[in-house]
């Protein structure tokens, strides 16, 4: 017989079923087990045994199948996206973050759709709603200002999940760091230093783990018997110009300090550079100490001696705990406890 769009010959073995489009329950029946379990292995939700996941996946490869996310969607009332609410999406560290957030829900079938704050209470609460409007599945808030309880009224809806602070609610769940631990580490190493004269750079005050910074600065001087002195704390805004300006009011006050901790990496990156401008150098004249440990960081000149951030974990254990709300699960996630990673930009004081 011939096929008379081709006019190849159609083998006789090779039935309608076959050539058609591959079906989950095409799956089910090549792979032994239902069609349920094949969607809800495709979905990320399903508790199996790696024996019937293995079947799953080899029939999913042999046939050549392609999952459409609508129809899945659909079939379980769901649009499979999130929706996440950041804050600058143009920052390295939330950047980071975002592609834990990617690499954790890919697998899953779900898609991210992202959208940033700001740091405004106004503009966030706009942002979650026009993500709920586009129906998504849950929300991962990172960070922000909107209140706690903005924050339980929206779980009432979806999953929500919050990074940067310890909230508790019915289908809310939030992960923190601890900033304050992470801010006395970094003066802690100053001072084991030999330094005593200790400029701090700190973030906008409004920001929780600036303030929880600030506070684990304190701590250490305080624990080193060393008087804290307002005149060596400058506000900067979480990037390399402020860190600049920090240097240069410091300097234009005319006051004494051998080390700086700043709040994050990208202030104490611009703080090298304006002890470059005066001349000064790190460490040999000023040791320098940054907050997050991004990626640019080991690159630094000298390489920067730092506070990690797990940033892109925070990311992956947000997403990782929404799909477990979502999936009826209680979340167990934890956030790893802050550690100094030491490079080139600190030197001991000598006597």
């Amino acid at each position: 017989m011939k096929n008379k769009a081709t006019g190849g010959a159609v083998s006789r073995g090779t039935s309608r079923k076959d050539v058609g489009v591959v079906t989950i329950e095409r799956v089910a029946e090549e792979a032994g087990v239902s069609p349920s379990t094949v969607s809800r292995i495709l979905n990320g939700t399903a508790v199996v045994s790696a024996v019937k996941k293995a079947a799953v996946d080899e029939a999913v490869a042999k046939l050549g199948f392609v999952p459409n996310p609508m129809a899945r969607g659909l079939a379980g009332g769901r649009t499979l996206s999130i929706g996440v609410v950041t804050q600058a999406i143009d920052s390295p560290f939330y950047g980071a973050s975002l592609r834990g957030i990617e690499d954790a829900l890919d697998p899953a079938g779900y898609s991210p759709l992202f959208v940033s704050g700001h740091w405004d209470a106004t503009t966030e609460s706009r942002c979650i709603d026009i993500l709920l409007s586009r129906r998504v599945d849950g929300i991962i808030v990172l960070t922000g200002r909107l209140t706690d309880a903005a924050l339980k009224s929206v779980a009432k809806r979806v999953p929500v999940v919050v990074t940067g602070r310890t909230v508790k609610a019915a289908g809310l769940f939030s992960l923190n760091f601890d900033n304050t631990e992470g801010g006395r580490l970094a003066t802690r190493h100053l001072i084991d230093f030999g330094h005593r004269k200790i400029a701090f750079i700190s973030g906008d005050p409004r920001h929780p783990d600036a303030s929880q910074r600030l506070s684990g600065y304190r701590m250490a001087l305080e624990e080193a018997g060393i008087a804290f002195k307002p005149e060596l704390v400058v506000q900067g805004e979480y990037n390399e110009a402020s860190g600049v300006e920090a240097v240069s009011a410091l300097m234009s006050a005319r006051q004494k300090f051998t080390a700086i901790f700043a709040a994050n990496d990208q202030m104490a990156i611009g703080a090298a550079h304006g002890l470059h401008r005066h001349d000064m150098r790190v460490p040999e004249d000023v040791s320098l100490v940054g907050f997050d440990d991004l990626p640019t960081s080991l690159y630094a000149l000298p390489p920067l001696t730092t506070v990690h951030q797990p940033a892109y974990e925070m990311g992956l254990l947000a997403a990782q705990a929404l799909l477990q709300l979502l999936d009826g699960t209680k979340p167990q996630q934890s956030v790893p406890a802050p550690r100094l990673i030491v490079r080139e930009s600190c030197r001991r004081l000598k006597p």
